[in-house]
């Protein structure tokens, strides 16, 4: 636990402040990443409701604020600005976030789809999107509402992606691997058959698609500064004492290092079959399942056909628990 400060007396000019005041949150921590991963994951102390956190910056930066029930509220951040949030964590959707035109902008747009309906939330994402291609936040928007979601919209995600990238001045690596990978998720469709594959793990044991025999099996996709995918792992890791050999897991951890993601592992006491060569996104089992983003999973059954895919945290777990009901399990 602590506070992210990079800064030095003189260069306090160039950092970025966010501070928060939070109801009915007296004490405990959060967590803040930006989406781009150039920061690593922060941990910050709530006291007394409030928390403080300070980082030096160059250039702009999105971030996210994660809270212990895994809610996030996106955050924007330049140089020289302080930000402020301000709510009941019990109404997160309904949170204030102030100090910049960037943050007054979506904090309405949370406010606004906060009490609509999912149908209702994708209809006024799109529009939000359509009237500001250009927000740092237009790709989380995309990525949350359009693919990571019980009901996910591949066509609408590739419509809106063309519009971001048409509305800047050059399409940067970023968009360009979004609308890469969003491409790759036709491999992925629910009640055919997984792609078959055949690799090598982490310990440089041969992996095959027909080893994943179980009741059910997850496929998972994290690294080692991707806050949500390790509360994945963890609950995984539960689920699978629960369920025992009725429920198989494979993990691609997306280290460059990866000695890093060993000592991960270890730390952890995760034993299941890990894939890491430290090829990123050049991963070959990526492209051959169309596992796309971080975090991101399939679930299959016995015979490999696909049951679900790219679930979030909760919609993961609610699937296992439905496909293994607890009078089966040990």
């Amino acid at each position: 636990m602590g506070l992210l400060l990079l800064t030095g007396c003189g260069e306090k000019r160039q950092t970025f402040r966010l501070e928060g005041t939070f109801k009915g949150f007296n004490q405990g921590e959060l967590y803040i990443c930006d989406i781009n991963g150039n920061f690593p994951l922060d941990t910050v102390a709530v006291v007394k409701s409030q928390f403080h956190y300070e980082v030096a910056l160059e250039e702009p930066a999105a971030f996210i604020v994660i809270f212990p029930n895994f809610s996030e509220v996106p955050v924007y951040g330049e140089k020289g600005t302080k930000v402020t949030i301000e709510g009941d964590v019990s109404h997160l959707r309904e949170i204030d976030v102030d100090g910049t035109e960037e943050n007054e902008i979506l904090t309405k747009y949370r406010k606004k789809t906060s009490q609509l309906t999912p149908p209702e939330v994708a209809l006024s994402t799109e529009q939000f999107i359509k009237d500001n291609p250009t927000s740092p936040f237009a790709l989380y928007l995309i990525r949350k509402v359009f693919i990571q979601s019980a009901q996910p919209d591949y066509k609408r995600a590739l419509e809106l992606m063309s519009l971001v990238m048409q509305a800047g001045q050059k399409p940067n690596e970023e968009q360009k691997a979004l609308m890469k990978r969003i491409e790759g998720l036709s491999y992925l469709k629910d009640g055919e058959r997984l792609p078959s594959f055949s690799t090598i793990d982490i310990n440089g044991e041969a992996v095959k698609s027909s080893d994943l025999n179980a009741k059910v099996n997850v496929i998972t996709v994290w690294n080692t500064e991707d806050f949500e995918g390790q509360g994945i792992l963890r609950q995984l890791q539960q689920k699978q004492k629960e369920a025992g050999n009725k429920l198989k897991v494979l993990t691609v951890c997306l280290d460059a290092d990866i000695k890093k993601c060993q000592k991960k592992l270890e730390h952890d006491s995760i034993t299941w079959t890990t894939i890491c060569d430290g090829r990123l996104w050049e991963t070959p089992i990526l492209s051959r399942t169309g596992l796309s983003f971080i975090p991101d999973n399939i679930v299959t059954d016995d015979k490999g056909k696909i049951i679900a895919h790219s679930l979030n945290q909760k919609d993961l777990m609610d699937k296992i628990d439905q496909l293994l009901p607890k009078q089966e399990t040990p």
